[in-house]
């Protein structure tokens, strides 16, 4: 592993739900796990009235949520934690003050990183006070990392990309998506490009189809005027779930490198053109049932309007129009309160062209061969086979498969992987403007009809009926495969 510069990482937002929950517990276990404690010295700004003292309390309590109880987190906090109160909309002279101060006391560089854990309507905001303020010019490097959502349509994007590039050059912008940190995720590529046993069949000529499922138990809960206005193409889809895609559908690069890696994604996004209404279904969920207990649904949620149209659920068929994936059917499906909260990408493979095996079996039933790769909960992946069952004339499908917590047991979260990629400054998990972009360029068309309909599906259920009428007909084990 690189070893980081020695540097200040300046969280906006230090007393948020997110920093609590994710930054303070990811950041303790980097610099802890990597053996790069004297590297990093953190300082959280926030409009609250609260002293270093304070701000060491608060990660306690947010480590001890986490689960972490190493006796070494007393001394990391009173060495490592800071917090500096800056009111909101004021410039950032005071901050930068303290900043100066910081690195002088523990030696530091005048390396610097960012992180806007911020509602996105701040980002302009901040962005510029530190233009302002000097703090993008840092005597070290200076590292800007912005959290999604990374604008709301097309045109809010292409603003906010100018705002930030006004201030910062794109080499130091750091657009995070969670997602893209999950080892799974990563490991997407290295599965694909190092074993051509799944690599030399991963084309139109082999394969039936692509399946992208990122389910959620939970519903919006407080998140319920938020959502109410983003909806699950803004939520899920423009981010999470294009991003899967286009690792999945991307070309090898011709290194690994974080632009070689980006410019094969934003490719993936250009050849999708644009997305036939036709084939896309909404849902909204009601009243259910999760694991046996009954669940409102979302026009009961909090803060949610009671005649909300907003979709919690979106299924589609989609297409990337190159010679590699021409005629392939990606489905892609995501949505709140559905039966189990799992992320999974399932390859199929066409069947067989000819069934040998009539008079021996009551009516062929030989099924495709299909990759599954689980990024969440139990990370892993399976190849699903036919065999004959001994004894018998019948054939059979059989399981092969690998789970990462079996040999390598606990994994990084993915907020842990990705503060370590920001501090030894590595992009290749991080979304470059265009891609940002080309991605909105995708949805926004659809975020824009009024004419799509919503329909109602109950909690612990797949989505709505009308999903179905997106599976292309012929082919009675599609509802099956797919659980749709």
């Amino acid at each position: 592993m690189e070893q980081p510069d020695r540097h200040l990482f300046v969280i906006f937002g230090a007393t948020g739900d997110l920093t609590r929950r994710k930054l303070l517990p990811a950041l303790y276990r980097v610099m802890n796990e990597n053996d790069i404690a004297d590297s990093c010295v953190i300082l959280g700004v926030s409009p609250t009235e609260l002293d270093d003292a304070g701000f060491r309390q608060l990660s306690h309590r947010a480590l001890a949520e986490a689960g972490i109880t190493d006796t070494s987190r007393d001394a990391w906090a009173a060495e490592r934690l800071f917090h500096q109160t800056v009111p909101k909309d004021a410039p950032l002279d005071q901050l930068r003050d303290r900043i100066e101060r910081l690195e002088k006391e523990h030696e530091l560089p005048g390396n610097r990183a960012f992180y806007l854990a911020l509602p996105p309507t701040a980002f302009p905001g901040v962005v510029t006070a530190l233009d302002e303020a000097g703090l993008n010019n840092a005597p070290g490097w200076a590292r800007l990392v912005i959290e999604k959502p990374f604008g709301t349509d097309l045109e809010s994007a292409r603003t906010l990309n100018r705002l930030v590039h006004q201030h910062f050059d794109e080499s130091q912008v750091y657009r995070i998506d969670h997602y893209l940190g999950k080892e799974s995720v990563q490991n997407l590529l290295t599965f694909r490009f190092t074993n051509p046993i799944f690599e030399t069949t991963w084309s139109r000529d082999r394969l039936d189809c692509v399946e992208i499922t990122v389910a959620e138990e939970v519903g919006v809960g407080s998140r319920g005027g938020y959502y109410d206005t983003a909806g699950v193409l803004r939520d899920m889809v423009q981010n999470h779930l294009t991003q899967l895609l286009t690792l999945v559908a991307m070309e090898a690069p011709s290194s690994f490198t974080a632009d070689s890696i980006r410019q094969e994604k934003v490719q993936v996004l250009e050849a999708m053109r644009s997305i036939d209404p036709g084939l896309v279904v909404l849902g909204q969920y009601t009243a259910g049932t999760i694991d046996g207990k009954a669940v409102p649904g979302y026009r009961e949620e909090e803060t949610v309007a009671p005649d909300s149209t907003t979709p919690t659920f979106v299924a589609m068929r989609v297409y990337v129009h190159s010679w590699r994936w021409e005629g392939v059917p990606f489905y892609l499906r995501t949505g709140k309160r559905l039966p189990e909260g799992t992320t999974q990408i399932a390859i199929t493979y066409k069947p067989p062209p000819v069934c040998i095996f009539h008079g021996i079996t009551d009516d062929c039933p030989i099924s495709p061969n299909v990759l599954v790769l689980t990024l969440q909960p139990n990370e892993g992946f399976e190849v699903r086979f036919e065999l004959k069952a001994p004894g018998e004339a019948n054939v059979v499908t059989q399981p092969m498969s690998f789970n990462y917590a079996d040999r390598f047991h606990e994994l990084p979260s993915a907020y842990q992987t990705l503060l370590l990629d920001v501090v030894t400054g590595d992009q290749t998990l991080f979304v470059r403007a265009d891609e940002v972009e080309a991605s909105w360029r995708l949805w926004t068309p659809l975020l824009e009809r009024d004419d799509l309909p919503v329909h109602p599906y109950a909690a612990g259920t797949w989505g709505p009926d009308e999903t179905n009428d997106l599976l292309i007909k012929g082919d009675d084990s599609w509802t099956m495969r797919m659980r749709w």
